[in-house]
Parts: structure tokens; C-alpha cells; sequence
């Protein structure tokens, strides 16, 4: 049953509310409670399960032996340590003596604590996650890549340039430090503007109201696809990921090829926009959209596309239009974006109701969720790759990593209002209830089995935010022809993927036709094809055989401000 906070506040709930959000503000809006409960259920049942008790002595004690032959071997061999498979420890300085008995400890109490953490009897699987998150979590932390007096490759740096790379790093922290006091961008990101190094594909804004900016991009070549395409981007992340440099912006790419495309950007909300729900954003933004691209091209039919969040609202909004007879677009794309959250891999760590409580507690006094907030936890999803190898490269060895235009972006954060964040949340990933036919639309629920028209579907293959098994699921819930690409890449770079000669990415294409069972995942992947390079021309022809005949290209609706407009500008 879907929970709704009651608006009836009392003395005593205000205090309720006041003591959560201040224990939000705290912990960083995680939940102690949700962690406590998810340990109290492991190590009770770890408790009562001798035999997995007795398997995990088994496995200490011959780790233990296993240690101590390759600590043999080590130091009296004259090879070379075995290279460890594991990415943090593939320089070459760690198979020397004693750096590879350290490395091979760490990763002996890694495969413990995994094994410890899973497959214990009667936990419940979302407290199973928790427990085996926090303690990869606390692992991440502790392995001796990330202590300079353990690390060989900082001790080589430092006794190379007799210390010179630590000064460098301090300066690098005391850069971030105060950079993070000012509220200022990482550093790197001024060469990168909205509107002059990134976002310039020409355009003009032909649609303004409190929710959204409509661009329409100016055409590139004499004629065009007769139908137009309208991109839904997702609201917690700036549109211009789909428009950033001229050599990896899907929407020039797409002009070029003769496509007539209009892209929502969404305002970044303040406070003032704090009771904007998800109806608001289906009314303010796809169906506003819809009648502007309508009215600018009249009697013809459109090419739906959202990605992440916005395919979500895509597929609402679509089963919306099925339901009572809309027939106005022509046929829909989903960006790595999900409608069955029944398993929404490990985003949903940070979301039951202990969690929610919080996070709730906090939007009612703010109006809206940080962007420093959903930083934080997409952060400790790839603690690695988001902060220690960041830590080790840029404070120890000295490094900057060079800023490129997706980490510019990726800085460029936005807020989530309230109301919005708080259904989505709950009716979405908590209660499912897109997939299990409850979730409404002006009142009443919708059906993603009403979605028959021609689908092509993108899923990254890391993908952290949206995992291509969770958006894969589509098939099983609707029953029109699905055209699935699955790319090399995550849930950002596999989605900005231009065609590139060399390119090292790769990607899988398979069509279900409409009305057939559709293939679980892994057969899927056993069967599809692999093609080398960007899966963006393969979309585009996709599109073009849906498309009719080209014509002439439709005229420019009326401008209210040049691309990229102002509402992508606000912080």
C-alpha cells in the first residue's frame, strides 16, 4: 500500500520532524537506524548458524595458511609476485616484497568479509546489502593503496622528487578546501561554459513556463525527417550531457543527420518549487512540450526519448497517451532508464523507510534534496573510482586528473524538489508501483502493457544508477516490438558515445518483435550480436526507418532566448 506523510502537523510530529532533520543534516541523510537494524539482523542469525560459523573459521585458517606459502614464496623466490587481477593494485611496484604479502592480506580479508557478509540464513536481503556494503565500504577505506607509508608507487614518487609530489597534493586539498567553503565548482570547470565551450549546438528557446525551457535546434541540412524527435532529459542532471562539446553531442549528431530535434531543460528548483510533484512534471514538462513541438510541426507524429529519470516519465506519460486514445507520437526511446524498480541494484541501499524518513524530514525544511546530497551517495556506490583513487592521485602522488567536458557537467549539479523527490521515491523505488499497474495519472492508475509502439531501448553495461538487467525488464512488461542496444560504458559515458574512429567501446543489438515472450537477461546477452564502435548510428537508422519520407524542414518557433537559454544556467 502506497504512504503518504500527513499534512496535518502537529506540535508533537513538528518535533518528530525537527529531531529527524537534524540527525539527516548529522549522518549525511543515512539512516543509523536502517544501519543498526541491517547489522543486529546478520549477526543474529550469524549467531544462531553454526555450520556458516564453522566455514568461515575453515576459510580464515586455510586463507591463513595460503598467506603464509605466498609469503614464502615471496621472499625467497626470485621471480616476481603474481600480478593481483584487482585494478588497484596493477602497477608493478606492488609485486615487490613486502607490498605484495600487504596487497594479498587485504584481499584475503576482502573475500572473508564478502563471504561473512552473504549467504547467512534467515537475513533479510535489503539488510544483507546494507551489511556488505558498509563493510566493502570500511575495506575501501583501509586498503593499503591508500596510505602513503603503505603505497610503493607513492613511496617511489616520493623519494624520487624528494617530497615535492606531497606539497603539490596539499595544495591540491587546500585548493578543494576552500573552493568547497566558497560553494565554487571544482577546479578545471571555468573551461568549460555553458554556451560557449559546451551546449552550442544553435537553437532557440520556443517555450518557457515555470518548469522548463523547450529548444528547438536549428536545422543542418536541406531536408529533413518528416518526424520530429523530443528528448526528455532527466531533472536531476543538467540537459546539455546530451549537447556538450561538437565532437560528442548526440543532438549535433543527430541534426546532421537530418533529424528535427527539440530538448527539454528542466529549471533547477529552489524552495518556491518545493510542491511541484510528478504529475507537475508529466503536465509542465512532456505534455507542455508535446503541444509546443505539435503546434511547430503540425500533423505529424514525434520520436519520444528520455533518458534516466525522463524515460521513466516518458514511459508514464506514454502509457497515458495509450490509455485514452493520444496517438501523437510515433514511437519512444529509453536512455538507461528504468520502469520495473523491482531490483534497481545498489542505488536502492539508500532507500526504505528509515531512509526516506530522514530524507523527507530534511526537504520539508529546505524544499528541495542538494545536490550535495545525491553526490554523496552515488560517491560511495564507486567509493574507488569517485574518491580514494581521486585521493591517492591528486593528494599523495601530486596528479590532477585533466578536467574533461562530462566531469565539468558532472560538477554542474541540480536540486530535486520535494514533493517530486518524495513520490518518486516512494512510489517508484519503494512501492513499485509503475510496474504493478497502480501508479496514476490524472487520477487514475496507468499500465506500461498499453505500450505497443516501436521501443528502442539503451543499457550500460556498468551502470551503477540504472542496471541494464532492472531496464531490460520492459520486456516482460510490455508487449510492442523492442529494439535493445546494450553498450560498454556507464550510465553517463555509455550514453555519450559518438562514433569515433578507433573507438574502443563496443555494444550488443537485439529486436524483439512485438507480441513475443521476451528473453531474460543473461539469454539475452548470449544471443545478441556484438558490433564494434558507438551504438548512435544504429539508433539513427532506426529512427530514420521508422521516419517518413524527408521533407522540407519545419519552420523555427518563436524565440524567446538563443541555446541553451537561461533555466541550464542557474545554480
Amino acid at each position: 500500500m502506497h504512504r503518504t506523510t500527513s499534512s496535518n502537523a502537529s506540535p508533537a510530529s513538528d518535533l518528530d520532524t525537527l529531531a529527524r532533520a537534524a540527525l539527516a543534516r548529522a549522518t549525511g541523510a543515512l539512516s543509523p537506524a536502517a544501519g543498526m537494524l541491517a547489522a543486529l539482523d546478520w549477526s543474529t542469525h550469524l549467531m544462531s548458524a553454526p555450520g556458516k560459523r564453522a566455514l568461515l573459521a575453515q576459510q580464515g585458517l586455510q586463507q591463513m595458511q595460503d598467506l603464509a606459502a605466498f609469503a614464502r614464496r615471496s621472499l625467497f623466490d626470485a621471480e616476481p609476485a603474481d600480478v593481483a587481477s584487482d585494478r588497484r593494485f596493477a602497477a608493478p611496484e606492488w609485486q615487490q616484497w613486502p607490498f605484495s604479502l600487504w596487497r594479498e592480506s587485504f584481499l584475503a580479508a576482502q573475500r572473508w568479509w564478502e563471504a561473512a557478509t552473504r549467504g547467512v540464513p534467515g537475513v533479510e536481503r535489503h539488510h544483507e546489502d546494507l551489511v556488505a556494503f558498509g563493510a566493502r565500504q570500511w575495506l575501501d577505506m583501509l586498503s593499503p593503496g591508500n596510505l602513503p607509508w603503505a603505497n610503493p608507487v607513492v613511496i617511489e614518487r616520493t623519494l624520487r622528487e624528494g617530497g615535492a609530489n606531497l606539497m603539490r597534493g596539499f595544495g591540491h586539498w587546500a585548493e578543494d578546501l576552500q573552493r568547497q567553503a566558497d560553494g565554487a565548482p571544482p577546479a578545471g570547470t571555468e573551461r568549460f561554459r555553458v554556451g560557449h565551450e559546451v551546449a552550442v549546438t544553435p537553437g532557440r528557446v520556443v517555450l518557457r513556463n515555470r518548469l522548463i525551457e523547450l529548444i528547438q535546434y536549428a536545422p543542418a541540412t536541406p531536408t529533413v525527417h518528416a518526424e520530429p524527435v523530443l528528448i526528455v532529459p532527466a531533472w536531476i542532471m543538467k540537459y546539455y550531457i546530451l549537447d556538450l562539446s561538437p565532437h560528442n553531442s548526440l543532438v549535433k549528431y543527430l541534426v546532421e543527420q537530418g533529424h528535427t530535434v527539440f530538448c527539454i531543460s528542466w529549471k533547477n528548483p529552489h524552495e518556491a518549487e518545493r510542491d511541484l510533484g510528478m504529475q507537475d512534471y508529466l503536465d509542465l514538462g512532456l505534455r507542455a512540450a508535446l503541444d509546443a513541438v505539435n503546434a511547430i510541426c503540425p500533423k505529424r507524429k514525434v520520436h519520444a526519448t528520455g533518458y534516466c529519470l525522463g524515460g521513466t516519465l516518458l514511459a508514464i506519460g506514454a502509457a497515458a497517451m495509450a490509455r485514452d486514445g493520444d496517438e501523437r507520437l510515433a514511437t519512444t526511446t529509453y536512455f538507461a532508464a528504468q520502469t520495473d524498480f523491482s531490483e534497481p541494484g545498489e542505488l536502492g541501499l539508500f532507500i526504505d523507510e528509515s531512509q526516506l524518513s530522514l530524507l523527507e524530514a530534511q526537504m520539508q525544511q529546505t524544499g528541495y534534496l542538494t545536490a550535495q546530497q545525491m553526490a554523496g551517495a552515488f560517491s560511495m556506490l564507486r567509493s574507488y573510482d569517485l574518491l580514494w583513487s581521486r585521493m591517492v592521485n591528486e593528494y599523495l602522488l601530486g596528479v590532477r586528473a585533466p578536467m574533461n567536458d562530462l566531469m565539468a557537467w558532472n560538477a554542474d549539479a541540480t536540486r530535486m524538489p520535494a514533493r517530486m523527490h518524495s513520490e518518486y521515491l516512494r512510489r517508484l523505488f519503494l512501492d513499485d508501483d509503475l510496474s504493478e499497474g497502480r501508479f496514476p495519472v490524472d487520477g487514475r492508475p496507468v499500465s506500461l502493457g498499453s505500450l505497443r509502439l516501436p521501443t528502442f531501448m539503451v543499457g550500460t553495461l556498468t551502470d551503477h544508477v540504472a542496471p541494464w538487467r532492472s531496464v531490460h525488464k520492459l520486456h516482460f512488461l510490455s508487449p510492442a516490438e523492442i529494439t535493445f542496444a546494450l553498450t560498454t560504458g556507464g550510465h553517463n559515458a555509455g550514453i555519450v558515445n559518438p562514433p569515433v574512429p578507433d573507438s574502443r567501446r563496443s555494444h550488443r543489438l537485439l529486436t524483439r518483435p512485438a507480441g513475443e515472450h521476451g528473453l531474460a537477461p543473461d539469454e539475452w546477452l548470449a544471443q545478441a550480436p556484438e558490433h564494434a564502435g558507438s551504438w548512435w548510428p544504429a539508433w539513427q537508422q532506426w529512427l530514420a526507418a521508422h521516419s517518413g519520407a524527408r521533407v522540407k524542414p519545419p519552420r523555427m518557433g518563436e524565440a524567446l532566448a538563443d541555446a541553451p537559454g537561461q533555466y541550464v544556467k542557474e545554480r
